[in-house]
């Protein structure tokens, strides 16, 4: 087998990616790119191949990707402009000889009435990477078990209130530690070409019941207020959170726009959301962790 290529390896998921994959491959067939090779130091210390590779400029990129076999396309952060990266880190690929291209991407992402907007960048990849004339493979993550365990209880404990738009509907909260696991499984094993997986938890819950869960975890009460979309939209407004990905100052507080959440909230109200399936297991030979466990082991975090 040929070498296996991760991209955005110094980040969260692809370190850990990068993590797994070192215990389980021989350090030379691992390439690992990065717009910052300092930080992947240990691992070039470790006998992998750290490259540099910048996505926005496509010239770094064949030399990065020669001699792939694999690919673990992990998408970039930057909703608005990451389609075009994508395709640039794709067609890369495709020239320098990579055959398998793994793709993070969403939960119904291929649902024609989604609201999401996140969901385009993620079906406009998808279309990019089936059409490249590689096999490819799509992980479509549920929501990570850690944002709501973090991004989510930490500031509802504080105040002691969340307002949401999600209604009722259910989400099956996946670990981001089973969706690395997952990916990496897909990349040291065969037969998983030309495959969407569903990637999500055990256990289909709405984001007050979470929230309950949270609030019986720490012992302090959350009140979750239902509101429609204009008023999350005044909420995050209050916030300065900006309406649309175009409204994004570059390195700026706040990576995310308002328009993004609110239409992911309206998703989960939906329905679109509402899947639990068997493909982490699957693909990693262990059963998905709960929600319950994944705010277990943040909840020293949180405020007291």
């Amino acid at each position: 087998m040929g070498k296996i290529i991760v991209t955005g390896a110094s980040g969260a998921f692809g370190r850990a990616a990068a993590e797994q994959l070192l215990a389980r491959c021989a350090p030379e067939d691992l390439v690992f790119l990065t717009r910052t090779p300092e930080k992947l130091k240990p691992f070039a210390e470790a006998g992998a191949q750290v490259r540099s590779a910048d996505f926005d400029d496509p010239a770094t990129l064949p030399a990065a990707m020669q001699g792939g076999e694999r690919m673990l396309l992990i998408s970039t952060a930057r909703v608005g402009t990451r389609v075009g990266q994508h395709r640039n880190a794709v067609e890369a690929a495709v020239a320098t000889g990579v055959g398998h291209i793994v793709y993070t991407s969403l939960i119904a992402a291929d649902a024609p009435g989604n609201p999401a907007i996140v969901k385009l960048d993620h079906r406009a990849t998808e279309e990019i990477i089936e059409a490249s004339g590689a096999a490819w493979t799509h992980l479509r993550d549920s929501q990570y078990a850690e944002a709501i365990a973090r991004a989510m209880v930490i500031p509802a404990l504080a105040e002691g209130r969340k307002a949401d738009n999600c209604g009722e509907g259910k989400v099956a909260f996946v670990s981001r530690e089973d969706c690395v696991a997952s990916a990496v499984g897909v990349l040291t094993q065969d037969g998983h070409a030309n495959t969407a997986y569903t990637l999500t938890g055990p256990e289909l819950l709405s984001i007050p019941e979470a929230l309950a869960m949270a609030s019986e975890i720490a012992d302090k009460p959350i009140v979750v207020e239902p509101v429609d979309d204009a008023a999350m939209f005044a909420y995050f407004d209050a916030l300065g959170v900006p309406r649309h990905a175009s409204d994004i100052v570059p390195d700026g507080p706040i990576p995310w726009s308002s328009d993004d959440m609110v239409t992911f909230g309206q998703a989960i109200r939906e329905g679109y959301f509402e899947q639990a399936t068997d493909h982490v297991a699957k693909l990693t030979g262990r059963p998905p962790r709960s929600l319950r466990d994944v705010m277990l082991q943040h909840c020293a975090s949180w405020p007291k």
